[in-house]
């Protein structure tokens, strides 16, 4: 196919130009970036297939000389080398011309000041290439062959340049003059207008502000009014507030404690949208608004607000109010002026003495700060200090080691490399990998700057060098707490062709079993412990990594890399290896010596210092710690007395705010579960957490709430566990519960730790027995290293299990358990529930909190509702005496006839639920549902949230659904001309004939509605398909400009989008599983059916035959939508028929002037598109009276009809669920057709249909908690 193309459409000389342009291609005015452009797409075309020499002298000699010249002299390997050198070249003759182009870029503004509303007169000076003559420096030069046109500027829309770098870059200020004179006249007549009474000053409002904030310093500064914003005070619901009037913000913007404060109701934002310039690194989605009314003394008036947290102010007035009040800026006194009725206001700022909200520094006195907290009935003083960190003081018994061994301790690492060790770090690639060429990152100019910096740093440190690797991967900058840059290598293309090492890492429960009798403690932390390690002597190329302005490899091992982990553990087990196990622990770069007693603690550190001056290690002395008896290390407090949690991280936890995602929750849990060995049964309280991690569950239950707060409590309370002491005897207590097991491991009475498993549903249904006797397996499997060399105790409240080496007929778990267990030596003891309180506590606990979460809201607290209820309080009181109507009082309850009354509170929910998918219910509609509720309860809105929670209901989402009219008819566009629009399809399942075909390939004209039918096999690819349409279509009406089809895989191959984008040809494709969006084709398939049908007769393997006949059959008819037949109006005429040869009078006669019969086919045409236009209409009308607008938003989530059609057979049967979601919206494509957020395994097109969309409805919507 591709050579028939180039055959057709290319010209026989086509690849000799191309060569010649190559041969005459020249940089001259042209960047080194334009002229590489240029030169590498000749050279795609020519596909040169020459030695790399030959290629770098023909690129060599099209630069310019002065470029040249200098590339020449540097040495070079490859054509990518000759580029970068000839870009740092042209960038260095630019910066040498700098000072001298600065200075006529700014004489350029100069001049252009002196002109309003007119554009800088210096691109005047510019002439586009395209004006020049062939011979003149500027453009490509190729002999006599016109060039490829260069790059156009869409700035000064001139070229050999793009916007970025436009000389006549600058901003351009057009102004109108006759609008600005109407400004002025307006704000003369509204400042001088005799009609016009005197104006009201209005200054700030008096009073206590919602918010008192008052700054203590030791400092006054003088307040301006030339650097300070309009500010003022104003009272909303008789609350004195601050506000803001800023022409600088695009919207009016109300704070979030304002809102919250006052309760000021709010409501979905119509159009919401995001910020990312109130806080580096975060974004702030704008999704509510609110209206606020104000006043600012008579000055009376309302706005619509956006709600976003501000702390500058609890009210900002922007330019949308501004512009609605037309108001007058007076910059010198910083006032406004605006008019409201007959009346007119200026607003003046308020004075600094009341300005609290002002970033600048105040100075109170004593007297003042004592009337302020006597006006506001209260307050808080706060003092604000510089915190310094105190570093701990060296003792004086370790300061003579310190002092023998100072070259240990540096400030920063030395420069050079670091010494030759057996141990290096080696990169073995996979054998046959594709080696990674990534492109570097965009960074701003900013960020770029600091990373040339810490490279320069490392170069002259000597740690990385430049390089010439064939494999890079990028840099990039990492923002560090204190606000400072670090810079990372982005390694996983390169991770991923290394073959990993699988030397061991330490557990942190093997490191602390070691420190059973140490007392005394020393922390020492090696000083950028990677950068002490040199890279394996061959492999320093595998490390290049790339920036915007070079490429480089490290000399030394860098963070990031697979390996690094496993080859530091190695070199410090190898060289601190007679001392591990002993009174040394190594952890990466953290290295803990422990010791009985301070002499001998000395004595190691000797050793340790000895070992890492022979080695050439270097240390970081301010985090070092000496000679302690409580050390933190490795995120838990070590001491004499055991392991305990981190004070730090508990601070941590116990500041958690309530988890808002799934991102939140599973931090939460990732933190909480670190320190789970010092919680008894974290597993069961954090069971509610563990669903919620689940892909089913996205919901913050009271339930998940309940076991938040309670891990968070159990974190304060977490026991020191003491260290193992192999020479005692261990106890072991187990216990479970219905949702997970538990286990405790002591010695003398103390923990030394917990372990906790929740139980999955099939063990969950286990016996009580078999669920003690699993616990007991647990625990002993997880504790083995422990509890397999010595005898032991082992204490459950299950009296049974007593028996279990006595038993003789086990069953098959219990057998395989009771084997595993022989290889243990323990006494077996029962402790009753009431003893065994420590494994037994917490493992009930959980079966309370569901029990708190199911228990409705008992009727106790139902009759004192009553009163106080908006839907039952009248009638309350009239029943006090006697029953009013059919309501009565019974035992204090309130009836209506025989069924209960129910105030608004969580009980309807609970009700609701219960009756439509309760235990004893069936997921029932509305009707059904309510009637249940009916019989016994009754209150005002019962249909209204009965039918709110059916829809919010997740199960009716997924098991039910129905057909919905969603979503008016909306016609395709209407063509303009004959065969430039078509539509595909195919028919399939036809029998197969002697010829081999099974099916019909139909295409259709959209505008004459003429159509094709050619005989196909179903097995054919795009490529075939392809060389049909040529062969039945393209030879005869040309090229179209779209072409309408289904989701066929055969339309959604790469090669029939390729081929088709290349001849320009737009391809429009329907929504999966919705053939409407193509009707037309879907008719026409219907009536080629009855065609053949009739046609055919008896001989059904012949269809292929006839298939011409009843194309010609098909486009001799007329056709409804149109009013004409297809031939007449693709051909101006009709064909002849046998009809057509007998003698007969002629009805029409054909004009012999080419130019009359040119207008009459014009005419026909726009007869047909009107025809068109009318019955689509027609159409439209007809269809839409029973269907409905439903329109979706970007982020709206929706559930997903589940159609066997979209997906493979087999992938849905008769139980699977029908529906599933809800998922998010993410893009709309137009009314009727929407693009979802579908996870990944399902395959499909995530287009879909608005009939297949149904909205997602949340029940906190509808049922809000008590508060909100």
């Amino acid at each position: 196919m591709k050579k028939e193309l180039q055959r057709k459409y290319l010209s026989d000389y086509y690849r000799q130009d191309l060569f010649l342009k190559l041969h005459r291609l020249q940089q001259h005015q042209f960047s080194v970036e334009e002229y590489v452009a240029e030169f590498e797409q000749l050279a795609l075309k020519c596909d040169l297939s020459e030695p790399v020499e030959n290629t770098i002298a023909r690129f060599l000699e099209g630069l310019q000389p002065a470029i040249a010249n200098v590339v020449q002299l540097q040495p070079y390997w490859t054509l990518q080398d000759v580029i970068t050198l000839a870009l740092k070249v042209e960038r260095q003759q630019k910066t040498s011309k700098g000072t001298q182009f600065k200075f006529k870029e700014l004489a350029g503004d100069k001049a252009s000041h002196g002109i309003r509303g007119v554009a800088s007169t210096s691109q005047e000076k510019l002439v586009p290439s395209q004006e020049r003559s062939p011979g003149r420096p500027g453009s490509f030069s190729s002999g006599g062959t016109s060039s490829a046109p260069a790059r156009k500027c869409f700035k000064c829309q001139g070229f050999g340049h793009i916007a970025s770098s436009c000389p006549t870059r600058r901003v351009i200020t057009v102004l109108e003059e006759e609008a600005e004179q109407e400004d002025e006249i307006q704000r003369e007549e509204l400042l001088t207008s005799p009609s016009r009474t005197k104006p009201t000053i209005i200054s700030a409002d008096e009073g206590n502000l919602l918010i008192l904030r008052r700054l203590l310093s030791s400092q006054k500064e003088k307040q301006e009014q030339r650097h300070s914003l309009f500010r003022t005070r104003g009272t909303i619901q008789d609350r004195v507030c601050q506000i803001i009037v800023d022409s600088g913000s695009c919207e009016n913007i109300a704070s979030r404690t304002l809102v919250d404060k006052l309760q000021i109701p709010t409501e979905n934002h119509p159009q919401p949208y995001k910020l990312s310039w109130i806080q580096r690194g975060n974004e702030v989605e704008v999704t509510k608004r609110c209206l606020v009314h104000f006043s600012i003394g008579k000055f009376k008036d309302q706005v619509w607000c956006d709600v976003l947290p501000m702390d500058a102010c609890h009210l900002l007035l922007g330019r949308p109010w501004q512009f609605d009040k037309k108001t007058v800026h007076d910059g010198l006194a910083n006032t406004y002026t605006l008019v409201q009725g007959q009346e007119t206001f200026v607003l003046i700022p308020c004075p600094s003495t009341c300005d609290e909200g002002t970033a600048g520094q105040l100075l109170v006195s004593k007297t003042e700060c004592l009337r302020a907290i006597q006006q506001a009935d209260g307050g808080y003083l706060i003092l604000v200090k510089e915190a310094e960190k105190k570093t701990a003081a060296v003792p004086e018994e370790i300061q003579p080691l310190l002092h023998e061994y100072s070259e240990v301790w540096t400030e920063e690492l030395p420069a050079g490399l670091p010494p030759l060790r057996e141990i290096q770090h080696a990169i073995e690639l996979t054998p046959g990998a594709t080696l990674p060429n990534r492109p570097p990152y965009r960074l701003r100019p900013d960020e770029h700057q600091e990373l040339q910096r810490q490279i320069e740093e490392l170069l002259n440190r000597g740690y990385i060098r430049p390089s010439v690797s064939p494999c890079a991967v990028p840099a990039l900058l990492v923002p560090k707490k204190d606000g400072s840059y670090r810079m990372c290598i982005d390694s996983r293309a390169i991770n991923k062709i290394t073959v990993r090492y699988r030397f061991p890492i330490p557990r942190i429960d093997d490191l602390f079993d070691q420190l059973q009798g140490a007392t005394i403690f020393s922390k020492i932390d090696l000083r950028s412990g990677y950068h002490q390690i040199r890279v394996r002597e061959g492999d320093e190329w595998k490390t290049a990594f790339k920036v915007r302005d070079g490429l480089y490899e490290w000399l030394v091992m860098s963070f990031g890399l697979s390996n690094a982990p496993s080859t530091f553990m190695r070199l410090m087990n190898q060289i601190f290896q007679p001392f591990l196990s002993k009174f040394v622990i190594v952890y990466f770069d953290d290295i803990l010596v422990y010791s009985p007693d301070v002499q001998s603690h000395l004595q190691h550190l000797r050793h340790v210092f000895q070992i890492l001056k022979e080695q050439k290690l270097y240390c970081h002395k301010k985090k070092c710690q000496f000679l302690d008896q409580r050390i933190r290390f490795l995120g838990f407090i070590v001491s004499a007395e055991g392991v305990e949690v981190d004070s730090d991280k508990v601070e941590a936890i116990l500041s958690w705010p309530n988890p808002c995602s799934f991102t939140d929750v599973r931090r939460f849990h990732g933190l909480a579960s670190f320190y789970r060995r010092f919680i008894a049964n974290f597993s069961t309280i954090a069971a509610l957490l563990t669903e919620l991690l689940k892909e089913d569950s996205s919901h913050w239950t009271a339930a998940a709430q309940l076991s938040f707060d309670e891990l968070k409590k159990n974190m304060t309370s977490a026991p020191v566990l003491r260290l193992p002491d192999f020479s005692k005897i261990f106890q072991v207590d187990c216990d479970a519960s219905n949702v997970g097991v538990g286990a405790v491991l002591s010695q003398e009475g103390r923990p030394v730790a917990y372990f906790s498993e929740k139980l999955n549903e099939t063990r969950q249904r286990y016996s009580t027995y078999d669920k003690e006797f699993y616990a007991i397996v647990r625990a002993l499997h997880h504790w083995s290293h422990y509890l397999l060399p010595k005898e032991f105790v082992l204490f459950t409240d299950h009296a049974a299990l007593k028996f279990i080496e006595s038993q003789k007929k086990l069953k098959g778990r219990h057998a395989s358990w009771s084997e595993f267990l022989a290889a243990f030596q323990f006494v077996l003891q029962h402790k009753s529930g009431t003893l065994n309180q420590v494994a037994d506590a917490l493992s009930r606990r959980y079966i309370l909190l569901q029990a708190l979460h199911t228990r409705l809201t008992g009727f106790e607290t139902i009759r004192d509702l009553y009163a106080t209820d908006t839907d039952f309080k009248e009638v309350w009181v009239l029943c006090q005496d006697s029953p009013h109507k059919l309501f009565h009082r019974k035992e204090g309850y309130l009836f209506l006839g025989t069924r209960i009354c129910i105030p608004n509170c969580s009980v309807r929910l609970a009700l609701v639920a219960e009756c439509h998918d309760g235990g004893m219910s069936g997921h029932f509609g509305r009707d059904k549902t309510l009637t249940l509720l009916k019989e016994r309860f009754h209150w005002p809105s019962m249909q209204r949230d009965v039918l709110r929670y059916v829809q919010s209901c997740q199960v009716c989402k997924r098991a039910k659904t129905s057909l919905t009219n969603a979503g008016l008819y909306s016609p395709l566009p209407v063509p303009v001309g004959p065969w430039e629009d078509v539509s595909m399809d195919f028919i399939l399942g036809l029998p197969r004939t002697q010829r081999n075909k099974d099916s019909v390939m139909v295409i259709v004209d959209r505008f004459s509605k003429m159509a094709h039918f050619v005989a196909c096999n179903k097995t054919m690819d795009a490529t075939h398909i392809a060389d049909l349409y040529f062969k039945e279509v393209v030879r005869l009406h040309g090229i179209p400009k779209t072409i309408t089809s289904d989701r066929d895989v055969k339309f959604l191959s790469h090669f029939w989008r390729t081929l088709w984008s290349k001849l320009c040809t737009r391809l429009q494709y329907s929504s999966t599983a919705h053939p409407q969006t193509d009707g037309q084709t879907e008719t026409i398939n219907r009536s080629l059916g009855n065609l053949l049908r009739c046609f055919i007769g008896k001989h059904i393997k012949q269809w292929d035959l006839i298939l011409a006949q009843v194309e010609f059959a098909f486009n001799r008819s007329t056709n409804q939508t149109t009013g004409h037949i297809p031939f007449e109006i693709v051909y101006g005429t009709n064909p002849l028929t046998p009809l057509d040869l007998m003698p007969s009078a002629t009805l029409t006669a054909v004009s012999k002037e080419g130019e009359q019969r040119s207008k009459e086919i014009k005419k026909l045409h726009q007869q047909v598109r009107e025809h068109i236009v009318k019955q689509n209409t027609k159409y439209q009308k007809q269809a839409n009276k029973h269907r409905k607008l439903q329109q979706f938003q970007v982020g709206d989530k929706v559930w997903i009809k589940l159609r066997k059609e979209r997906f493979p057979p087999g992938s849905f049967g008769k139980l699977k669920p029908k529906a599933d979601g809800p998922f998010r919206i993410t893009k709309r494509i137009n009314d009727n057709a929407y693009e979802i957020d579908l996870p990944g395994d399902y395959n499909v097109s995530a287009v879909f249909n608005v009939a297949d969309l149904t909205p997602h409805y949340d029940i906190e919507e509808f049922f809000p908690t008590p508060g909100e």
